[in-house]
C-alpha cells in the first residue's frame, strides 16, 4: 500500500498552465503504475493519464491528449501532471492513483490506492 498526497491545484485563467504533483510514501513507488483521474461536480470520475513504472510509456484520455503531460520522478517518489492550454471544462478535483501490474489502465476500479484530491478551477 502507498499513501498519496496531491498538491498544486488552484485557480487558473483559460489558456493558462499549471503543474500538479502527487507525493508518494509508504511503498515502493517505482513498482506502481500511476494514474491521474478527475471528477467534476455531478459527473463520473474520468481518466486523465497513466504512466508506466519507469516512466517510459504513457496514455491519455481523449479530452486532454496533446495538452496534458504525465511524468514521474522515482527518486523523489513524485508524480506530476503538466496541464497546458487549460479550458473551463478542465475544472475538477484531480486525483492521483496507484496500481500494481503493468497495464496503463483507464479504469478507476483497477487502481487500489488514491490521494485525497486537489481542486483545479479554470475561469473563462
Amino acid at each position: 500500500q502507498v499513501q498519496l498526497v496531491e498538491s498544486g491545484g488552484g485557480l487558473v485563467q483559460a489558456g493558462g498552465s499549471l503543474r500538479i504533483s502527487c507525493a508518494a510514501s509508504g511503498g515502493t513507488f517505482s513498482s506502481y503504475v500511476m494514474g491521474w483521474f478527475r471528477q467534476a461536480p455531478g459527473k463520473e470520475r474520468e481518466f486523465v493519464a497513466a504512466i508506466s513504472r519507469k516512466g517510459a510509456y504513457s496514455s491519455y484520455g481523449d479530452s486532454v491528449k496533446g495538452r496534458f503531460t504525465i511524468s514521474r520522478d522515482n527518486v523523489k517518489n513524485t508524480l506530476y501532471l503538466q496541464m497546458n492550454t487549460l479550458k473551463p471544462e478542465d475544472t475538477a478535483v484531480y486525483y492521483c492513483a496507484a496500481r500494481q501490474g503493468t497495464n496503463l489502465s483507464a479504469a478507476s476500479s483497477e487502481y487500489t490506492d488514491w490521494g485525497q484530491g486537489t481542486q483545479l478551477t479554470v475561469s473563462s
